[in-house]
């Protein structure tokens, strides 16, 4: 026993190395190796990683992320008892990827007692870069680490009665830049420092009963979040237009916040011996915050006044959320089937704020804002599938759902209070209809549609009047099967300031063959069509602007390929494409915005880019404990109108997967 615990703390000391693609190929005894009692396998893959980019480093990374260095590209330990009665534990169950100098970091452990006990740990951490070179001039970058751990222990698992504990942390930390416009609407933008620290933690407890034909899980959790950002001006800053004469000496901004969301949940289901199933969900959570903003800026404004402001904002908010579906199911025979769904949604958003602006110390502006949020919703859901014969079936179902927004708006200062309250009811009526039919045993065709009607959508680009149809057809013989789907999806909207329409067109195909174990290959193609026309009211250059359209166009081809080759038992080959496309509207230029002529809106109607990424992997398995694996990637990404963007990197990564 002592010398099983030595292996499993020798193994938690090298995670600080990682895995970006594990090979996944066994090495060793298939069956392990045996000591006392338990059988033990366990096995390492490390090497060195490279990458080497031309172009635009910043978006890189925000994509790949990639660097080079020694890793630990993945690590495995599994340690069974063989008689599954083993002294403290039946079993051990360790998984990394990507541990140490990766950007994308996991591990997983499992250790249960049978019968007795379960602890499960889940770990993860994810390096996040993001250039925002396209954003205020690339002075909204974040570059930020996320952490995430989940622990669960659970008591008597598999049996009638369970009971568990767990606990999830959730963390970001990092720096970012971002900006601020002062003193006035004319003023200037300034750029300055973020130091961002977010966590979350959550703890929960519940358990599970089984009695006869029903099961019923409960849980009780408690949620505790908070936020302490800190924003910072470094020094005096000019900003970012030379001829505006606003100036900035300094600026510091504290925005803390701190919330808890204590919730319940229940989970209830039965069935028949045959004819009937039950099944209902319920969940409450009550979420609360209290927030604050402290924001101080000195500096000149545009005509030469000087300016010592301050921001005080605080306030509280409450958003309690209530949930219960229940669903129902009677099979009258073998070949029918009817389900019945009906839900309930319920959320309030409500809480109070106080805002504060001081000049010089001289109180200016107080007013006080009570807001009430409300929206509830009720679905119905009938679905029926009668299958005719063995070869076809026959499914349909109506759906209903009714939504109530409810708002309410109190405003007051120093001389008056005003209330404004509002409430909107929208009606949603779907239907679907299909069909699944096997004409002869290798081919599976679905057909389905969709209709609904809207009454009175909330939003101009909520769906009102749409429609939907699918299709997916599959032959399958033997080690070949080949698919292809299509589905085509129209909105039709309009509201008193906007029209809104849209149409969605997607397509695809995949094929798998698998003559033999030493060969097999996998491809695919999907095209993705989305077309939005939406009416805009806005200004420009003083004006007001009503009568002008947003239309987005995006023709998006995507192409995949990877084919795998074992040379005599001993050299294992595999290399793939992909490729991702967005065609756009066809043009080759930008154009400015079809009313005004200034840049904007149909500058951004759509973006013509490509990514590209082939790959290479060799694996020799010239040891029976030992495998050396070589991969190779290369990507390229390119846009058409805004080319500061575009690069070419070359990654891969050298290693030996071995077992011991």
């Amino acid at each position: 026993m002592r010398r099983i615990l030595l292996v499993i703390l020798g193994s938690t000391l090298v995670w600080g190395q990682p895995t970006v693609a594990p090979t996944n190929e066994a090495v060793g005894p298939p069956r392990g190796l045996n000591y006392e009692g338990y059988n033990i396998l366990q096995n390492f893959e490390t090497g060195f990683r490279f990458f080497d980019v031309d172009g635009n480093l910043g978006k890189y990374r925000s994509d790949v992320n990639y660097r080079r260095g020694m890793r630990l590209l993945s690590s495995g330990l599994t340690i069974n008892s063989r008689e599954g009665k083993g002294r403290l534990f039946d079993e051990i169950l360790l998984n990394t990827q990507g541990l140490g100098n990766d950007p994308y970091q996991s591990a997983i452990l499992r250790v249960q007692k049978n019968k007795l006990y379960r602890y499960d740990l889940i770990w993860r951490t994810n390096d996040y870069f993001n250039p925002a070179l396209t954003i205020s001039n690339g002075q909204h970058l974040l570059n930020t680490r996320r952490q995430w751990q989940d622990q669960t222990l659970t008591l008597l698992p598999g049996g009638n009665f369970q009971f568990f504990v767990g606990y999830g942390r959730n963390s970001q930390s990092g720096a970012g830049l971002s900006t601020v416009q002062l003193f006035d609407s004319r003023g200037n933008d300034f750029a300055y420092f973020s130091d961002l620290r977010r966590q979350q933690n959550e703890f929960r407890v519940g358990g599970e009963v089984k009695v006869t034909a029903l099961k019923f899980l409960w849980q009780r959790g408690w949620e505790w979040f908070k936020d302490d950002p800190r924003e910072f001006l470094t020094g005096p800053s000019a900003g970012n237009d030379p001829n505006n004469s606003t100036r900035l000496n300094s600026f510091n901004r504290a925005e803390p916040w701190r919330g808890q969301n204590p919730s319940w949940r229940a989970n209830l289901f039965t069935e028949g011996k045959r004819w009937w199933a039950l099944n209902g969900r319920f969940s409450y959570v009550e979420g609360r915050r209290n927030f604050i903003l402290d924001e101080s800026a000195i500096g000149t404004a545009r005509f030469g006044a000087l300016q010592n402001r301050q921001y005080l904002l605080f306030g509280t908010g409450r958003r309690p959320v209530l949930a219960a579906n229940v669903t129902g199911s009677i099979f009258p025979t073998e070949r029918l089937s009817i389900s019945q769904h009906l839900a309930f949604h319920n959320t309030k958003m409500e809480g109070d704020a106080s805002y504060r602006e001081f000049n010089n110390s001289t109180l200016q502006l107080s007013n006080f804002n009570f807001n009430f949020l409300g929206v509830r919703a009720f679905t119905s859901t009938t679905d029926v599938n009668y299958r005719v014969t063995k070869r076809l079936g026959l499914f349909g179902g109506y759906q209903f759902t009714e939504r109530t927004i409810r708002s309410v708006e109190q405003l007051s200062d120093e001389f008056f209070k005003d209330q404004v309250a509002a409430e909107q009811t929208n009606r949603l009526h779907t239907g679907l209809a299909g069909i699944r039919f096997q004409p002869i045993k290798p081919l599976q065709i679905n057909l389905d549609g969709e209709l609904g009607r809207a009454d009175r959508p909330i939003y101009g680009l909520s769906e009102r009047n749409f429609h939907s149809l699918g299709a997916r057809v599959q032959w399958k013989h033997k080690s070949l099967m080949i698919s292809a789907q299509a589905r085509n999806r129209y909105n039709f909207n309009s509201a008193s300031l906007w029209s809104h329409s849209s149409k969605g067109r997607n397509y695809g195909a995949n094929a798998t063959w698998t003559p033999v174990e030493r060969f097999s290959l996998d491809a695919g193609y999907a095209k993705i069509h989305l077309d939005t026309l939406t009416g805009l009211a806005y200004f420009a250059n003083g004006a007001s602007v009503t009568n002008d359209r947003s239309r987005y166009v995006s023709n998006i081809h995507a192409v995949h390929f990877l084919g795998r080759l074992m040379v005599a038992k001993k050299v294992d080959v595999s290399a793939g494409y992909s490729r991702n496309q967005d065609l756009g509207d066809g043009r080759n230029t930008v154009t400015g915005s079809s009313l005004t002529g200034i840049p904007g809106f149909l500058q951004a109607q759509t973006f013509p880019l490509s990514f590209t990424s082939p790959q290479a992997r060799i694996s020799w398995h010239f040891h029976p404990k030992v495998r050396a694996n070589f991969g190779y990637q290369y990507y390229t990404y390119q846009e058409r109108f805004f080319t500061q963007q575009n690069y070419r990197a070359n990654t891969g990564f050298v290693s030996l997967l071995w077992a011991f």
